[in-house]
């Protein structure tokens, strides 16, 4: 079964992506959809419970960040069980872009994030902490809610 919310991220090269990510990131990719002219409608590729789907090259309205000089309207954000700075020196030796180091968050969560190599904006995070909305009020100086 799939999660229920999967994003589905454009590539140039998503082949080039699908490879990246596994080294990368340490994704798994358990299926491909080839277009017949060497893009991907489809692929499926997963981490912790995660799934993502590459597909391109980018069409119709579809583009990647790295078109825009980086910009981006989105980014990915995967919660890792355990290892976060493991993952972000794997990340860091396989060409990510570290943008914030590990870092230890106010709400208990240590958290890294980094572009991949078409400049789509990705966060890792992991819980090491379980703070109490008054801790964590206290230490961003904010007050914490769970409404709008």
């Amino acid at each position: 079964m799939r999660p229920a919310i999967s994003p589905v991220i454009w590539y140039r090269e998503p082949r080039a992506a699908l490879a990246w990510l596994e080294k990368a990131f340490g994704f798994e990719t358990t299926l491909v959809v080839d277009d017949g002219q060497g893009g991907v409608v489809h692929s499926e590729t997963s981490l912790e419970g995660g799934l993502v789907m590459v597909v391109g090259p980018p069409r119709d309205k579809a583009t990647t960040p790295i078109a825009f000089g980086g910009r981006a309207t989105q980014s990915v954000h995967v919660q890792l069980g355990q290892g976060l700075d493991a993952h972000c020196a794997r990340a860091r030796a396989a060409g990510a872009r570290i943008e914030r180091e590990p870092e230890t968050q106010p709400y208990g969560d240590r958290v890294y994030t980094c572009l991949d190599l078409e400049d789509h904006p990705w966060s890792f995070g992991q819980t090491v902490a379980a703070p109490t909305r008054d801790e964590v009020a206290k230490a961003t100086g904010h007050d914490i809610s769970t409404s709008l």
